[in-house]
């Protein structure tokens, strides 16, 4: 049996699929952004001097680490039904990767010379003044290829917001097929809109990561 291909089809999907990827877009950026945020709250509740506070922040951080973000997304959208999918959709991506970046929060930490912090306390800086004018920048520009990486993955795990019924680009193109029993068009065209975002953005950090290696 011989499939022909139609190419109107995939115009007649496009204005669809474009709807779509904008609200995968926004997930993704403000997924990221809850990310960063909170993977650096967390890193940074990891290194307290209280085992009360570390002690429930790596459990928590391994039971993100541990359950499926499909999981996460399904429990969440359970419990708390009254919010907006969207909504609920960004925060557990933004929780579950948050878990993953403070791990690499805390290697940037970590990979700071030892020389910084003595000669930080030379000085007699405050502990605040040295985290915000010494460590963090430092630590910061030590992740930026790792956060780069984790925002491509979290972009395309962002279909696993339709089980939430977030109409994301997949979803989008899952309705245009059942719509008009075209399938083979709708879901090769989001194909290649997740491959020409996400493919040049890999590119970009893999040049960041050299160049900061350097």
């Amino acid at each position: 049996m011989n499939y022909e291909w139609d190419w109107g089809a995939v115009a007649d999907a496009w204005p669809l699929l474009w709807e779509g990827f904008k609200t995968t877009l926004l997930a993704t950026v403000l997924g990221t952004a809850v990310a960063a945020v909170l993977g650096l709250v967390v890193a940074m509740a990891g290194r307290a001097p209280s085992r009360w506070v570390t002690v429930p922040v790596r459990a928590l951080t391994e039971f993100v680490r541990s359950t499926p973000l499909l999981v996460q997304l399904v429990g969440a959208y359970a419990v708390f039904n009254t919010v907006e999918p969207l909504t609920i959709g960004i925060t557990v991506l933004g929780i579950h990767y948050a878990a993953y970046l403070s791990e690499v929060y805390r290697s940037g930490i970590d990979a700071v010379p030892k020389g910084q912090w003595e000669a930080c306390r030379a000085l007699s800086m405050s502990r605040r003044r040295t985290w915000q004018a010494v460590i963090l920048p430092q630590a910061v520009r030590n992740v930026l290829p790792a956060l780069g990486n984790y925002a491509i993955s979290m972009f395309k795990e962002t279909p696993f917001l339709a089980v939430i019924t977030v109409q994301e680009m997949v979803a989008e193109a899952r309705e245009y097929g059942a719509t008009h029993f075209v399938y083979a068009e709708a879901f090769t065209l989001a194909g290649l809109i997740f491959l020409a975002a996400s493919y040049p953005t890999s590119l970009l950090m893999r040049k960041l990561e050299k160049r900061l290696g350097h």
